[in-house]
């Protein structure tokens, strides 16, 4: 197990997965608009408590290969993946072209952060 913590992917994995339970978290419900706002958020709860169980190992194991700002970045990289197939598949939403050309200038973003310190 010591050595799958230490490995550069699996920090990703755990984000990963922690990212598919806050998606459903902060939007999920909105198939369910009928449904008590009460309800709503604590169902929201529920499901966010998952996202944490992941994101804090995540974070912890994985600033042993990657900086904070690394790690940061590495994660808005996977929430907007993960949030676009969400919308996609889940919500019916279209993807245009400002969504990708947004999303390019994200994966920029990730380049500049790994690029050599000197």
């Amino acid at each position: 197990m010591n050595a799958l913590i230490q490995t550069r992917w699996f920090p990703i994995a755990l984000l990963c997965g922690s990212n598919v339970f806050m998606t459903f978290a902060w939007y999920g419900h909105l198939k369910f608009k009928s449904s008590p706002l009460w309800l709503v958020i604590l169902a929201s709860w529920g499901i966010a408590f998952f996202e944490y169980v992941l994101m804090v190992p995540a974070n912890r194991w994985g600033n042993s290969v990657y900086s904070a700002t690394q790690l940061k970045i590495i994660q808005e990289v996977v929430t907007l993946t993960v949030f676009g197939g969400f919308a996609l598949f889940y919500l019916g939403e279209r993807v245009r072209w400002n969504h990708v050309a947004a999303f390019v200038c994200i994966l920029a973003a990730v380049g500049f952060t790994f690029l050599p310190k000197n």
